[in-house]
């Protein structure tokens, strides 16, 4: 089975609700510490050997959910799924019938516990009025593992730009190669709104340029900005799986850790200190509000709408920040919330996916 794979991993937010339409995701049932964050105290450096919270083993065994539900609430009900505690979910598009109006979602759960509080919680969110049908089964780490790895191909982003699993070839040895093992952490380089931010990049990044990668997954984002030309990116994260995962698609990449620096941003909502600080050309962590030549964030609507006075506010005036993990239906809410801070604001779209880019107005003043 060939899925459309989705690995987010930012925290729902309880501020922003959105009114319940058709194909339109809103979140609003539980509120996150999040939303208490402040610009000044975002980054706190990670290190794998430090105290975190443990990883599930790679032949722990998980659950297995297929949901059948609505085509046309399929994207927005694998985003709240991921939203309510869903490991990952990946849609069955190959196994769906032209004639048939459903479609099934398939989904990682960690916890039995967690499988029909989750799909309640999900499908209360889009506004489902039913329930949808769904099975569950146990199995082991490693078939999910072979499985993602078996639909995970390369991927050419655009001429010359290529997304390659660490297992597999590059097929052109003289493009610009992304070498990437996804782990648990979103980013393939398949999903369409990893792909508008990658094309973004390819054509902003001159050289010498610090980027932040606010939400890094996998670290693409990161990785791609210091291959195009960058001299410094910043990659954070509420995971501390997806750090590990970026840390170790760095490694893969040969960045030099004076290149690239990835953070966990605590989940709670207190001060958060650097531990660890590393050099960075002499530099030292960027966590200074604007810091930073480009930003982006391609995380989830909630989380986008709430937070953005923060992610807009490590840009320096003038720096390109770019808003993406939405669908297009969604762009109207994302140009209410950004339009006071941003100007010549653009929208580029795949399939129904949007990312949102303008440049940080002068003179902006956030408190």
């Amino acid at each position: 089975m060939r899925g459309t794979h989705f690995f987010k991993h930012l925290s729902c937010i309880s501020s922003w609700r959105i009114s319940p339409q058709p194909g339109r995701l809103i979140h609003g049932i539980f509120p996150s510490p999040l939303s208490q964050r402040r610009p000044s105290s975002l980054f706190r450096t990670f290190s794998t050997s430090s105290s975190s919270p443990p990883t599930h083993s790679w032949t722990s065994p998980y659950f297995s959910v297929r949901i059948s539900c609505p085509k046309d609430k399929a994207d927005v009900l694998a985003e709240a799924l991921l939203c309510f505690g869903a490991s990952s979910s990946s849609m069955d598009e190959q196994g769906s019938d032209e004639g048939n109006d459903k479609i099934c979602i398939d989904s990682i759960f960690y916890d039995r516990q967690d499988v029909d509080v989750c799909i309640s919680h999900a499908a209360d969110s889009i506004g489902l009025k039913e329930l949808p049908s769904y099975e569950v089964r146990m199995g082991e780490q490693y078939d999910w593992i072979k499985n993602t790895q078996e639909s995970f191909c390369p991927v050419e982003v655009t001429k010359g730009l290529w997304i390659v699993p660490e297992w597999g070839n590059p097929p052109d040895a003289h493009a610009t190669n992304i070498i990437l093992n996804p782990g648990y952490a979103f980013g393939t380089g398949e999903h369409p709104t990893t792909t508008l931010c990658l094309l973004l990049l390819h054509g902003l990044i001159k050289g010498g340029e610090l980027f932040l990668d606010y939400g890094t997954g996998s670290g693409i984002l990161a990785i791609a900005a210091l291959k195009f030309g960058a001299a410094l990116a910043v990659g954070t994260d509420v995971d501390p799986q997806a750090i590990t995962a970026a840390t170790h698609n760095a490694a893969l990449n040969d960045i030099s850790p004076n290149k690239i620096h990835l953070t966990l941003v605590p989940p709670d909502g207190r001060t958060h200190e650097v531990v660890a600080e590393q050099s960075s050309n002499g530099m030292g962590v960027k966590t200074d509000s604007e810091s930073f030549d480009i930003v982006i964030a391609n995380i989830l609507l909630n989380p986008l709408l709430d937070l953005a006075d923060e992610i807009v506010s490590y840009a320096k005036p003038g720096a390109v920040v770019a808003i993406s993990g939405i669908i297009s239906e969604q762009v109207p809410y994302v140009m209410e919330r950004y339009s006071p801070l941003l100007e010549s604001i653009s929208v580029t779209e795949i399939d129904d996916w949007a990312c949102v880019s303008g440049r940080k107005r002068r003179h902006l003043t956030i408190s």
